[in-house]
């Protein structure tokens, strides 16, 4: 691990009613250079049986809350017959920034799957970001525990209403998470003009380079909104460098079929002076794709 500190947290669980679940072991890293975050599901002990065999099928989910986005939640394999499974499975967020970090948690859920009726809820732990520390690692044993019960801000009793700012700020938190449409990784560099070798040929993309302009990298999406009936999108980014008097500025990815998190990885160039560039404005679109009627605004 080099320099970077291990801590360790254990919570011994005194409660009959929490150990009877299980406990969950698992790290977490966040890479404030990348803006990801790594969360490591190793092993679980002593689940709480499920099945009529008297084991399990289980399969651990991460979910980042506030957050209503499918795109929020990712998903472990499954590990058949046992209440002490191993995934050593790492499960990674991208465009996760240190506002991010400071104000949401992860929620981790351990499920039983069950391929004839719904998958069945073990047992839950949460943890507030804001307790791991930019790229050190933070090792996790815990006991897990039945969902918090959910509090019903329109319907506050007596006792609750000395907490009603604090229910205000989550409902508020709530509608904020809602109008979040997702993430967008860009890269932008101005190139400056370069002479072209001498004889042989030259590709006509290092011709136009060679006189300089905006390099514009579309790199990845995350956390997009679901725009279709099976909870995903088929999206694509568009860019125009404004002022287009002549409408040639135009530049659209690849389509990427039925994702929240897609990969792109495209580069698009504008001959432009350094000069020109600070009248410009670049706009960024993001678009679910749809065959036969009007693609969707993202």
């Amino acid at each position: 691990m080099g320099s970077m500190d291990t801590s360790v947290e254990i919570d011994s669980g005194d409660s009959d009613d929490n150990t009877s679940l299980g406990t969950l072991e698992f790290d977490l890293l966040y890479e404030s250079a990348s803006s990801s975050l790594h969360c490591t599901l190793l092993r679980a002990k002593g689940l709480k049986p499920m099945d009529f065999n008297g084991l399990a099928d289980p399969y651990v989910k991460l979910h980042l809350l506030p957050g209503a986005c499918k795109a929020n939640k990712l998903k472990t394999k499954t590990v058949k017959n046992t209440l002490n499974p191993v995934w050593n499975e790492t499960l990674t967020y991208y465009g996760i920034t240190e506002e991010d970090m400071s104000r949401k948690t992860l929620r981790v859920t351990v499920c039983d799957e069950d391929k004839l009726t719904h998958n069945e809820f073990i047992g839950e732990l949460r943890v507030a970001l804001r307790r791991v520390k930019p790229d050190q690692p933070k090792h996790f044993n815990v006991c897990l525990e039945h969902p918090p019960p959910l509090a019903s801000p329109t319907a506050m009793s007596s006792a609750l209403r000395g907490i009603s700012c604090y229910l205000r700020e989550w409902e508020n938190e709530q509608q904020r998470s809602l109008e979040e449409r997702g993430r967008l990784l860009l890269c932008l560099q101005f190139l400056p003009p370069a002479p072209l070798p001498e004889g042989g040929d030259v590709a006509p993309e290092a011709k136009e380079r060679a006189k300089g302009g905006l390099c514009v990298g579309v790199r990845r999406c995350a956390h997009l909104a679901a725009m279709d009936v099976n909870g995903f999108s088929d999206p694509y980014v568009k860019t125009y460098l404004k002022p287009d008097l002549k409408k040639k500025s135009k530049h659209k990815t690849a389509v990427i079929k039925k994702t929240l998190n897609p990969e792109f990885n495209e580069e698009f160039f504008y001959e432009i002076t350094l000069n020109e560039l600070a009248s410009k404005t670049l706009e960024v679109t993001v678009w679910d794709y749809d065959l036969g009627k009007s693609n969707d605004f993202i």
